[in-house]
């Protein structure tokens, strides 16, 4: 299974703990941009209240002449201070300053205001912000005083580009960075799993990288390790000790089964004792039946075969095994049906796939009443091959289904004398052995036995 470096759990943590870096990072340039503002507004606001605190002084000491005197001197100084003054009269009519008119269509409410003028500049026409406070004197004149703020303006807009280009900056460099550590961590969680899964397929001789790093990942594989070590030591004890057995049992087997064949073909015998003999001969061939049913399904338990599969074409290989088994079905009065559409090749071992087909159809035979039908299908659905056998029996009870899988497990349905119940034990292990998917379902009537193989090339 190939791991996508943006769906896993290192991703998505690096890309939270960005997005949270990010978030405090911006909250922190935020905060700093607007306290930043502040000041700078509450400074102009300051030079402005002082130089109209100033003024007033002024038109208290000497009256209105010497304000507006004092107007026309600070007004020739606009180029170098950027300060702005007016004086008006009850009809809003200037009497001094260096503005023009008045600049509102009205009186503003409140003390503070701003406002847009025009001035030349190298011989342009520029157009200013300023920022204003009016006064109102006692004889019902207007005093403004403003200042031109294009320079706060222009590194407002500095300074807020500049918080913005680093707020995204800040986001890229964390999804860079989270990007790049997910597919490092990536790289050895597939390493992990490659190696996991071939274990898992029966090479025991496989072992978990160690690069030294001595982190967590290390330790895991450590322990990992050690675990397949004794996993690979118990497991050939046990197969040493199950094929020791095995052989010990076939020997003796073989040797009492002819010696009851060799008794029940002597002349003095006696028609209960051949009797007794024939029932002894049926249930010694049901024991070596279940050893070798056993024997099967140890061998694909344990992968050792794995290393043996080669390209299998199942639509050939089911047209055999319905040749194969056509007579017995129509001896029980029944039909069997072989579909294969084209070729459906597959990766596996020929015989453990040969003999889970031959479990499922004997049990349909063992179970379906004269006159049953039975297909076997093989048929190709994109990148997998589906291998179908299907009856019109009495089926298997969803309930029961996990259950029918399981080794020496019988089903209500099921005849004391119908078998060991290994049957679909070892069709399972053959699909786990096959990495393949194993449905049972509902033929409607009967059941219906799927397995799906991954296409080979």
């Amino acid at each position: 299974m190939k791991i996508s470096p943006l769906r896993t759990s290192a991703a998505r943590l690096a890309l939270g703990y960005g997005a949270i870096f990010t978030l405090g990072v911006g909250a922190l340039l935020g905060t700093v941009y607007f306290l930043t503002m502040t000041v700078i507004e509450n400074d102009a606001d300051a030079v402005i209240s002082a130089e109209l605190e100033g003024l007033t002084d002024q038109y208290h000491r000497a009256g209105l002449p010497g304000l507006a005197d004092e107007l026309s001197f600070r007004g020739d100084s606009w180029n170098g201070t950027g300060a702005v003054y007016l004086l008006v009269d009850q009809n809003l009519v200037k009497e001094g300053g260096n503005l023009k008119n008045w600049p509102f269509e009205d009186i503003p409410a409140g003390q503070w205001t701003q406002f847009r003028i025009e001035a030349h500049a190298n011989d342009k026409v520029v157009t200013h912000p300023v920022r204003a406070s009016i006064s109102l004197l006692p004889d019902g004149h207007r005093l403004l005083v403003g200042i031109d703020v294009t320079q706060q303006g222009r590194f407002a807009n500095t300074f807020r580009y500049a918080t913005l280009w680093g707020i995204g900056l800040t986001a890229l460099g964390g999804a860079v960075a989270g990007y790049f550590l997910s597919r490092k961590l990536t790289r050895r969680v597939q390493s992990v799993a490659d190696t996991c899964d071939a274990i898992v397929a029966g090479d025991l001789d496989r072992r978990l990288p160690v690069n030294g790093s001595q982190d967590e990942f290390d330790a895991l594989a450590l322990a990992v390790n050690n675990m397949v070590d004794r996993l690979a030591e118990n497991t050939q004890l046990l197969r040493a000790t199950f094929d020791s057995a095995a052989h010990d049992l076939r020997g003796p087997l073989y040797r009492l089964r002819g010696r009851l064949e060799d008794a029940g073909r002597m002349p003095t015998t006696e028609a209960p004792v051949r009797a007794g003999i024939d029932a002894a001969l049926t249930e010694l061939d049901r024991v070596q039946r279940t050893l070798a049913t056993l024997l099967q399904i140890a061998q694909a338990e344990s992968g050792s075969v794995a290393a043996n599969h080669v390209s299998v074409d199942l639509a050939e290989l089911i047209t055999d095994i319905g040749e194969l088994y056509e007579p017995a079905a129509r001896e029980r009065n029944m039909t069997l049906r072989v579909t294969a559409a084209g070729s459906c090749p597959v990766n596996g071992n020929r015989q453990l796939l040969a003999q889970a087909v031959a479990n499922l159809v004997e049990n349909s035979l063992k179970y379906i009443a004269p006159g049953g039908h039975i297909e076997i299908r093989a048929q190709r659905e994109q990148q997998l091959v589906w291998l179908l056998v299907a009856d019109d029996g009495p089926g298997i009870a969803a309930d029961d289904r996990a259950a029918a899988l399981k080794p020496f497990v019988r089903l209500p349905q099921a005849n004391a004398q119908d078998g060991s119940g290994l049957g679909l034990s070892l069709v399972a292990a053959i699909a786990r052995l096959h990495h393949a998917q194993l449905l049972l379902q509902d033929n409607q009537p009967g059941l219906r036995v799927g397995l799906g193989f991954a296409a080979a090339a």
